[in-house]
């Protein structure tokens, strides 16, 4: 097929994203009438309807569920192959996309890009924070190359490419009472306030299932979707936050806090995932650094945790 009618399939894939003929006209310049009119001419062209139209937006078909599988497949395969021309000229250029929980977003993941992009500035990343359902998604309708997650929900289509274990720490002001201790129990934290992740967050499903089976009960003086929200609050109060090991690090090396492990003995340990959708081969460039961040995790894993 000649890369020039890659266009038409790029207009059926962004109607079927934005659900609406005019939003994703908006998104590529076009009219509301044109892009209606090419979509038309493919519908022709297959014999078949791609999408239906219904109050709530245009709705692929199941013809149209078959043509964008395709359609994505494409786009994959094409943007391997683009990648494996720049790899030719040393990886002069590349996009890499990845989907991360929000725990190494803030440190980890960036830091990890700067230092690849030290060595191949040219490279692009596109970095969708988000949960670990989303991020599963986003593997398989190819919006993201690399998943990096928090104890993902089991699934036949990622393929693993390497885990982490990862502890839970306690997160708190420099001065808080309990930063005197080296490590800590869940029911010593019970006696201040806390601020939790919300329900969507890996670590915040391994802090109630063990104080489930505990008389320790905690006083949840905010509850956020944001690490930098809960950070912040517990800066200057007596409230304590958690956080998995690897998400602390910004933490860790700010004065200004205190972060220390729980005790193993009140908290299991959860796996950072990094992984790909099966059967796919990777672009070279997010193969590239899919090899650094295993070495880097790699590393983590031999050292002891940081106290």
């Amino acid at each position: 097929m000649a890369l020039r009618n890659m266009r038409i399939w790029r207009y059926i894939d962004e109607v079927a994203r934005a659900g609406s003929v005019r939003q994703a006209a908006e998104r590529l310049s076009l009219t509301p009438s044109a892009l209606l009119r090419r979509i038309q001419d493919v519908e022709y062209d297959l014999g078949a309807k791609i999408f239906e139209r219904h109050v709530s937006g245009m709705q692929l078909t199941a013809a149209g569920e078959i043509l964008i599988r395709w359609i994505r497949n494409q786009n994959a395969d094409l943007r391997r192959v683009y990648s494996q021309i720049e790899e030719l000229a040393g990886l002069q250029r590349g996009e890499i996309r990845i989907a991360c929980s929000q725990a190494v977003g803030r440190g980890f993941l960036l830091q990890e890009i700067l230092g690849f992009r030290e060595q191949h500035p040219q490279v692009k990343f596109h970095v969708n924070v988000t949960d670990h359902s989303t991020a599963l998604r986003a593997l398989v309708t190819y919006d993201s190359d690399l998943a990096l997650i928090f104890r993902p929900e089991v699934s036949a289509e990622m393929q693993v490419i390497t885990s982490l274990g990862q502890r839970m720490v306690a997160v708190m002001a420099a001065n808080h009472p309990l930063a005197a201790k080296e490590t800590l129990r869940l029911r010593e934290c019970a006696d201040y306030p806390v601020a939790l992740p919300d329900t969507s967050f890996g670590g915040r499903e391994i802090i109630e299932n063990r104080l489930a089976t505990s008389s320790a009960k905690f006083d949840i003086a905010l509850e956020a979707n944001s690490f930098e929200m809960l950070g912040g609050f517990v800066m200057t109060t007596d409230v304590i936050t958690f956080q998995i090991e690897i998400g602390a690090m910004g933490w860790r090396a700010d004065s200004r806090y205190a972060v220390r492990p729980i005790n193993d003995a009140d908290t299991p340990y959860g796996p950072l995932v990094l992984g790909h959708l099966k059967g796919r081969t990777l672009p070279v460039a997010a193969s590239r650094f899919a090899e650094r961040l295993t070495r880097s995790m790699d590393s983590l894993r031999a050292l002891p945790s940081a106290e």
